[in-house]
């Protein structure tokens, strides 16, 4: 019988709990953040440019809807690597609702799912309030990664909030374990170009 996981409220206790997941220790789990990463080219790097000057032009009066997150940063960042052509195919998983206690008010967001070529999960997050740091989906992420009906190849997610990306890979072959990026920030000088040139590089693992 399949066993359906509430992805709302899973945690990452009940995902080691359910499922056997570990965090992998092995320093060469996750190559692909780092190995044989594709060059930019300028032109790639001047459209990062202008996702980045579009992102803290409109961050300046409010905080980014989920909307905005996706039609701003996320879109383009697809765009450039290449997952709207073939071979790839996307589809929209059905968003889910996630809500926090922040200064004693109740704050809600909304985490919407794309996936692509049934290996790569992309989660975005609908922040109202820094509540909702990038690494609050990566229960849901693993949730929704653990789901998937062909586990022999390694799967991999990004978290995306709009300034935070987190790059998740997980393996099932044996004990299903994961690992995870640090947080890479549109603000900080090049990490957009590192987003990027990992997406790339997914995308050739994946097609």
């Amino acid at each position: 019988m399949v066993q359906t996981i509430p992805a709302r409220d899973i945690s990452l206790q009940e995902l080691e709990e359910k499922f056997g997941l570990q965090l992998a220790e092995d320093a060469q789990f996750f190559t692909e953040l780092s190995d044989n990463l594709p060059p930019l080219t300028d032109t790639e790097k001047q459209s990062l440019n202008r996702v980045k000057s579009n992102y803290l032009n409109l961050t300046k009066r409010r905080i980014m809807s989920e909307e905005a997150v996706k039609m701003v940063v996320l879109s383009p960042l697809l765009d450039l690597a290449g997952f709207y052509q073939p071979p790839f195919t996307i589809e929209t998983e059905t968003s889910i609702e996630i809500s926090a206690e922040d200064d004693g008010a109740i704050v809600k967001g909304n985490i919407d799912v794309l996936v692509i070529q049934k290996r790569l999960w992309v989660i975005v997050i609908e922040s109202k309030s820094t509540k909702f740091d990038v690494t609050i989906a990566l229960p849901q992420a693993l949730a929704y990664m653990l789901a998937n009906p062909n586990p022999i190849n390694p799967t991999f997610g990004l978290i995306v909030n709009g300034r935070e990306f987190i790059f998740v890979k997980l393996n099932q072959q044996k004990q299903p374990q994961y690992a995870r990026s640090y947080a890479l920030s549109i603000e900080r000088d090049s990490e957009l170009y590192q987003v990027l040139s990992v997406l790339k590089r997914l995308g050739q693992l994946i097609s």
